[in-house]
């Protein structure tokens, strides 16, 4: 995982809340902090972190490397065929969230997919 986040740059963030108590939110800003470019994913919000919201991952303008999923594990089905839509290259369910309809749907297409997993442990770990 260390390799993959290291050649990363842009995260999708779905379900990236604009509360600054929230756990999508403090994630999310340690990984700004750390250099990445973080794309909210809400759309119930406007701005988060600095940076406009997009409703759905379709709305994104160019490459995404990675796509941090922050919405109950029920919901990853129907964000992994949006994920299938738009080449992004990682599928990343946070710790607590896994579905193995969505796991087994990305893994069919060859995607690469981790879930039940915080990404910003994952990257103090390759540090």
């Amino acid at each position: 995982m260390g390799k993959m986040l290291k050649k990363s740059k842009r995260i999708a963030v779905v379900g990236l809340s604009d509360n600054p108590e929230r756990t999508s939110y403090m994630v999310s800003k340690a990984m700004q902090d750390s250099g990445y470019e973080i794309i909210p994913v809400n759309p119930a919000v406007s701005e988060v972190l600095g940076v406009k919201a997009v409703k759905a991952l379709k709305d994104i303008e160019g490459h995404v490397d990675i796509v941090n999923v922050f919405r109950r594990s029920e919901f990853l089905p129907e964000i992994a065929k949006e994920f299938a839509e738009i080449d992004a290259d990682i599928f990343w369910a946070q710790l607590g969230v896994e579905n193995e309809e969505a796991y087994n749907f990305l893994k069919e297409k060859g995607h690469t997919v981790i879930m039940n997993r915080c990404i910003k442990v994952e990257h103090a770990l390759t540090k």
